[in-house]
């Protein structure tokens, strides 16, 4: 038998690596945000040093207001948002038929899904971008957006199917007694208990829709069609005043969005999951 000691140790121990793993991954970004508060002098200070001497606004300012970061913004939000809704769309559907049918080629196809999910979008975006030039289908999202849909459903599938299948089948028999059909047992008997794990995927797919790069980068010429992340690249190279900390001001607008949706819906996720207790 374990002692009380020896779990305590084990706990602080495993704090410990959580602490360490968090830091490896927040350093860069806590670098990033030092930048974006320094002057120009203290980019070429040495040694370096973290904390800039006084946090400078005016780098911010800047970014606000003499760039055009706000398209860059109002762009990726477009994209991302309709790239959500089409991925639930066509994932929720595909996600319940493997689930709960059972068909010739199920294994198959999903081994298929599976495939796809690992293959880079750099592999295939060079073919996408001749094959939509004679389509006459550049510079414009909705084959932009149908692209981040087919990178990001493969994976949508994967997990929203492995929720589902922790909901019991006994469930969608009740409600097939009570006179549902298939599609209204999943919208309203199957769906509702796998919420959290719903708005998981769709955090997921949000940050990686926004944080796309080669994709945008490949199929968009017109500069203002941009998201953020080709935007803040073209603000480096165009503009001639713009330097280091003018582009770490810049990166950092650029990610605060992620982080306030992803800080909404992980309150969601734990509200969902509390309420599902409290009924249970």
């Amino acid at each position: 038998m374990i002692s009380k000691s020896a779990k305590i140790r084990a706990s602080i121990g495993l704090y410990l690596v959580y602490i360490l793993i968090s830091l490896f991954f927040l350093l860069p970004f806590l670098w990033l945000v030092s930048l974006s508060f320094k002057t120009v002098p203290e980019l070429f200070q040495s040694p370096p040093k973290l904390l800039p001497n006084q946090f400078n606004f005016d780098n911010y300012r800047y970014v606000l207001w003499k760039t055009d970061i706000f398209g860059y913004l109002k762009n990726s939000l477009i994209i991302v948002l309709v790239t959500v809704i089409g991925s639930l769309i066509f994932c929720l559907p595909a996600a319940y038929a493997f689930s709960r049918f059972n068909f010739k080629g199920k294994k198959m196809t999903m081994l298929a899904i599976l495939f796809f999910q690992m293959i880079s979008p750099l592999i295939v975006v060079i073919p996408l971008y001749k094959y939509l030039s004679r389509l006459g289908m550049l510079n414009n999202y909705g084959s932009l957006i149908f692209v981040y849909i087919a990178v990001v459903l493969p994976f949508a599938v994967w997990s929203i199917k492995g929720y589902i299948d922790t909901v019991p089948k006994e469930l969608d028999e009740a409600a097939a007694i009570d006179g549902c059909n298939k599609f209204q047992t999943m919208c309203m008997a199957v769906l509702p208990l796998v919420v959290p794990g719903i708005v998981s995927v769709v955090i997921l797919v949000v940050v990686k829709s926004w944080a796309q790069f080669i994709v945008p980068f490949i199929l968009l010429n017109d500069s203002t069609l941009y998201p953020i992340s080709v935007g803040l690249v073209n603000l480096q190279s165009t503009a001639d005043s713009i330097t280091t900390h003018y582009l770490a001001a810049a990166a950092v607008i650029g990610i605060f969005p992620t982080l306030l949706i992803f800080v909404i819906l992980q309150r969601f996720i734990v509200s969902a999951m509390t309420a599902g207790a409290v009924k249970g």
